[in-house]
């Protein structure tokens, strides 16, 4: 069992592993190389080859503990048979949603359209050194449902005006959702993916008398089947506060990663019996090394003693400089 895989199961608290969200991707020169080769950024996903390499890029450079699968939380929709397209400072951008289409699906359909994610995760998993974890990852539904009806307005704003949480169609297709994106789990947990992460990055942006339908009991399903197949879970319900608890409560995953709104002192003292991931702002990783370092020694001090995965509150950001997050792999290693 290596250094990720024990303090999730066993909670052990000998050592800080690390790895972070975008790990493979947007800031590293050679992952530029490769993307402006391949403007399609759907077909890159789908490129075995090319996914592969780029999960192992940062592992290359890095003392990480976990390669992340380069993929996408939308090959989901895209296997359901919605169209997936990336703008130019835009982002994602999906065909008008024919929900009657999309459940119907059958699980044979779906698996090959995502059958290229797979044999990318098998081909890291063969490159991939034993004592690395290789991490998987799903969206969970409710963010996904943001995308396929498009209702973001903005970074904190839905257009939901005209969304019917009631409606029975609704339902039904939260329910699809669900069942494929366990479906999605199994199939990266038998190419070698040894984790999953579960990416709930809209959760804050949730009407809060349809958390409990839309968010935790669909993560809660997810978390039961991911048990159930025997391969341990990191929720990420971004944005929800003091409402982490709750959800820790009812979901039960083995690990929770806590955003950067949360304060570790809360979360220390109120997020108990579950591994605790991240917390730390990315935009820090933009600033003086001093005040970054300080930041990084304050996580690391009060999660002393705690099961405790060193990450961030998101993602790693696009103007991050490859070599100041050299020098936080280096610190929380040198952490005593």
């Amino acid at each position: 069992m290596n250094k990720l895989t024990k303090c999730l199961i066993n909670k052990d608290k000998s050592c800080v592993p690390v790895w972070f969200m975008r790990q493979a991707g947007r800031y590293l020169p050679e992952f530029q190389k490769i993307r402006s080769q391949n403007p399609d950024f759907i077909k890159l996903c789908l490129n075995s080859e090319l996914s592969a390499e780029i999960t192992l890029q940062p592992i290359k450079r890095y003392d990480l503990d976990a390669a992340i699968i380069f993929s996408d939380i939308l090959m989901l929709p895209f296997g359901l048979g919605q169209e997936v397209k990336f703008e130019k400072n835009l982002g994602p951008k999906l065909s008008k949603i024919e929900i009657n289409k999309l459940l119907d699906v059958k699980e044979n359909k779906f698996i090959n359209k995502l059958d290229q994610v797979y044999k990318a995760i098998e081909k890291t998993r063969k490159e991939l050194d034993k004592s690395k974890s290789l991490i998987g990852f799903v969206g969970a539904p409710w963010t996904l449902l943001i995308y396929m009806f498009d209702l973001k307005k903005n970074k904190k704003d839905l257009n939901i005006v005209n969304f019917n949480f009631n409606k029975d169609e609704v339902k039904s297709l939260l329910q699809k959702i669900t069942e494929f994106l366990c479906i999605h789990i199994k199939k990266q947990k038998e190419a070698g993916a040894d984790i999953i992460q579960i990416f709930d990055s809209w959760a804050g942006l949730l009407p809060e008398e349809h958390l409990k339908q839309f968010c935790y009991a669909p993560n809660y399903e997810i978390v039961k089947f991911c048990r159930k197949i025997n391969i341990p879970s990191i929720c990420f319900p971004k944005g929800i506060g003091y409402r982490y608890k709750e959800f820790m409560e009812i979901v039960k995953p083995d690990c929770l990663n806590i955003d950067s709104d949360i304060n570790p002192n809360w979360a220390k003292e109120n997020l108990n019996n579950v591994c605790l991931q991240g917390g730390m702002d990315p935009k820090l990783l933009l600033n003086n090394e001093g005040k970054l370092f300080d930041e990084v020694d304050k996580y690391l001090n009060i999660f002393n003693n705690r099961a405790y995965i060193f990450n961030l509150g998101h993602g790693l950001l696009p103007e991050t400089n490859p070599e100041v997050l050299k020098s936080v792999i280096e610190k929380v290693r040198s952490y005593k």
